[in-house]
């Protein structure tokens, strides 16, 4: 990808601020980044560059041992080679047409959230950015899917049905609605960053890794947005509320993984996938509740500082498979975890 000019100036936090100034002068840095550190997927990529050329028996589509839940699978690893490089090619380009449908609910959510706010409001610029961020981010995902050619249908069935509904969360609980955002950004997130780690020691497809650098390069301020925007705003709202959010949120992080993460009832079906297999993959291994836990750690931390942990809340995680340590700062490598 082709460099990007630096922001003029570096934010530091006034000594002794109120919430509402320094959350103001976040929304002006993302804003400014924004402009001044974006990506074009048809500039900032060469789709048509020999090398990214999408082929057949290409071994690097198959899957990561060490990051994808299937690709460590001892029935994946039995399969034949020319199978596995199938099957990554359609586990890979259905979690980019998971990444579109899921960016696609959220620019009708942020654009419905930016129609209500006031003259002057930062949020509408700030949101109204990062939404056109989103749209080029579908057209990366969508070009990959096209390229790899393989009849992938995205998300979990029900969640496609879902899907003209949920934006209008974004206006009738607002903060509900960022639950979801993140409930689908930080596994994304964190399954891409967990694959650019591995790549420096095993090789991957380039036409994948372009589009994972720079989805992940612009996602990190999709995601300090919804943290900043939710640690500034719940902790104004009533105990009451606060007690109903500290429930609702571990339940919308569950529910919303698992129906990005978890691949649709079409791939068991095109690749005969046993049902046990499904199941210890998703997420009967310990393995797979190690990684579950994992991917949250930065939505533990941000339920810490927005007052969301009590006993109650924390017995939700824990039943729900998705406890642990919080994690110290954001994107905490799990290598790092004492």
């Amino acid at each position: 990808m082709t460099s990007t000019q630096p922001r003029p100036h570096t934010y530091q936090p006034p000594v002794k601020q109120d919430d509402k100034l320094d959350y103001e002068q976040v929304l002006d840095d993302l804003s400014s980044a924004s402009v001044h550190r974006n990506f074009d997927p048809y500039l900032d990529i060469a789709w048509d560059a020999p090398d990214m050329a999408v082929v057949p028996n290409d071994s690097r589509w198959i899957l990561n041992y060490t990051v994808d839940p299937i690709g460590r699978h001892p029935w994946y690893q039995a399969l034949p080679e020319s199978e596995q490089i199938r099957i990554g090619m359609w586990r890979q380009a259905n979690v980019a047409k998971v990444g579109l449908q899921f960016e696609s609910i959220l620019i009708r959510g942020l654009i419905q959230y930016a129609d209500r706010l006031d003259n002057g409001d930062k949020r509408f610029r700030y949101v109204t950015h990062e939404s056109k961020e989103e749209c080029n981010h579908t057209l990366m995902f969508q070009e990959l899917v096209n390229r790899i050619d393989m009849p992938t249908p995205g998300m979990r069935r029900w969640l496609r049905l879902l899907s003209p509904i949920i934006p209008l969360f974004s206006t009738l609980t607002p903060t509900v609605f960022f639950f979801g955002v993140l409930a689908g950004e930080e596994p994304i997130d964190h399954i891409q960053k967990d694959f650019l780690r591995a790549g420096r020691d095993s090789e991957m497809h380039p036409a994948m890794s372009a589009v994972m650098e720079l989805h992940v390069a612009e996602e990190a301020r999709h995601i300090s947005f919804a943290h900043n925007h939710l640690r500034t705003t719940i902790p104004k709202k009533g105990r009451l509320a606060k007690f109903v959010l500290s429930l609702v949120m571990p339940l919308v992080m569950r529910v919303l993984c698992g129906a990005i993460v978890v691949p649709p009832a079409e791939f068991a079906k095109e690749f005969n996938v046993p049902r046990e297999v499904m199941k210890e993959i998703f997420w009967e291994s310990e393995q797979s509740r190690v990684f579950l836990s994992g991917v949250f750690g930065d939505v533990r931390m941000l339920a810490d500082q927005c007052g969301l942990m009590n006993p109650v809340s924390r017995r939700v995680w824990k039943a729900l498979g998705i406890d642990g340590r919080s994690s110290r700062f954001r994107s905490e490598p799990a290598y790092t975890a004492s």
